[in-house]
């Protein structure tokens, strides 16, 4: 099994070396640091040999050390990362720079191919599963230079394989908190290790709120990037699908999954995206062919303070703002809390003052409709045994049934390496090894 994330597998990767020593005695009289510093800054200090794309990894590894044992924000790391970071340094010296992300650290979520590092997503039978194949978007982050220096947190296989399970727990890695609350909930019948505060979603992006890399890679079904980046204050890019190839992302479904990146910042965000995008389409994700990228896969250019001048921006109020009693409920649901609503009427101040047009309110038919058949708020994604195979007759089953669909094509990508060989064999194998702490409860039926 490849190293995991502890005090002994950072040590032996802090090990002093002839480098080391050397980029030791370099280092600048004022210290430059990595918390709380953007991609930008990053780049402007490597190229003013500031700092060094080696110290870069160091700082990242001891804050990783000192913090990661409370928040479980990583599951693997990359053991060989600084010798990565000291490969870049030398291209650097000799005047080659591969990309925006050269020499910079970010994480994968660890249901994103690695074929140096496992990738198990979260889950105990693919604890020790070593791909035969990089994700797409892994060969194009290290194209551009980035250094992948961990596998993060998720909830296990992005939260879609158990009823009740508590948002990013996986039975890989223990349950993630959040840094704004690193605390397990206290309160009885809650006090079963899960976090007192959420960390929103299965991408939880802490280890980017707490500057343990510059930036890391979500996916999203529905909700695991925006979700996350909202709980843990970060910038996060849920792109159309196809934009960035799924190739080696382990699946829910095609009809919904993408990468994107979650960062501190929008221009972080602009510059990992670019990374992430192939320059032409990727012949193993046929969504790819409808996706265009911008020129030079840059999006940096569209980052104007005065983009939103003429920019048109709608305000939907039922639901979203306002409770509703429409479709198949006779109980008000949605709605903001008066603290929310104070705090959202001064981002629509902000949008008003910066040019933008609002078009307040907006009617979303697919919300406010009256009959429950058209009211997507009456058609959730079936989930738990009490909505499994003949009881699911008023939820969406899109999400089920891709998964049934896509996972299996998934496994049949891995080979020999495959631990299992089907959906049915992994939940066979969960209840066989319940004692070591599988989950067992399916939503998939």
């Amino acid at each position: 099994m490849l190293p995991r994330t502890g005090l002994r597998a950072i040590a032996l990767l802090l090990t002093t070396s002839a480098v080391a020593l050397e980029a030791q005695s370099a280092r600048p009289a004022t210290p430059f640091t990595v918390v709380e510093t953007s991609i930008p800054q990053l780049q402007a200090a490597l190229a003013a040999k500031r700092v060094t794309s080696r110290q870069l990894v160091e700082q990242y590894l001891i804050r990783i050390a000192t913090y990661d044992r409370t928040l479980h924000a990583t599951i693997t790391v990359n053991p060989r990362a600084l010798q990565e970071a000291d490969a870049l340094d030398r291209e650097r010296a000799q005047g080659k720079l591969r990309g925006p992300l050269h020499g910079i650290p970010v994480a994968l979520k660890d249901n994103i191919h690695t074929t140096d590092m496992r990738t198990t997503g979260g889950a105990l039978a693919f604890a020790d599963l070593v791909p035969p194949y990089d994700a797409t978007l892994t060969k194009n982050l290290r194209d551009a230079g980035a250094i992948i220096i961990a596998k993060a947190q998720l909830t296990e296989l992005a939260n879609w394989v158990a009823s009740g399970m508590p948002g990013n727990y996986n039975a890989v890695n223990g349950q993630g908190l959040n840094p704004w609350d690193p605390r397990p909930d206290p309160r009885e019948g809650l006090n079963d290790g899960r976090a007192v505060l959420g960390t929103g979603g299965s991408s939880s992006g802490t280890g980017t709120n707490v500057s343990f890399w510059a930036g890391n890679v979500g996916t999203e079904t529905s909700g695991s990037i925006l979700s996350p980046s909202h709980a843990n204050m970060l910038v996060g890019i849920k792109p159309t699908v196809g934009r960035i190839s799924r190739y080696g992302v382990i699946p829910i479904t095609a009809d919904q999954d993408t990468p994107g990146p979650m960062t501190r910042t929008v221009a972080d965000a602009a510059i990992m995206l670019g990374a992430m995008e192939g320059a032409a389409p990727d012949p193993n994700d046929a969504a790819t062919k409808v996706c265009t990228p911008p020129a030079n896969r840059d999006y940096t250019p569209f980052l104007k303070a005065d983009a939103l001048k003429g920019a048109r921006i709608g305000i939907p109020r039922a639901f979203f703002y306002d409770t509703i009693t429409s479709g198949g409920s006779s109980t008000p649901r949605g709605g903001l809390s008066a603290a929310q609503r104070s705090v959202m009427a001064e981002v629509i101040a902000v949008l008003t003052a910066q040019g933008a047009t609002l078009v307040d309110p907006v009617v979303i038919p697919s919300i406010s409709a009256k009959n429950a058949d058209d009211n997507l708020l009456d058609w959730n994604p079936c989930s738990g045994l009490e909505q499994a195979r003949g009881r699911d007759a008023s939820c969406s089953m899109v999400l089920k049934y891709g998964m049934k669909r896509d996972f299996n094509i998934w496994l049949a990508t891995l080979g020999s390496k495959a631990p299992v060989t089907s959906l049915t064999a992994l939940r066979q194998w969960n209840i066989a090894h319940q004692r070591a702490g599988s989950i067992t409860q399916r939503t998939v039926s």
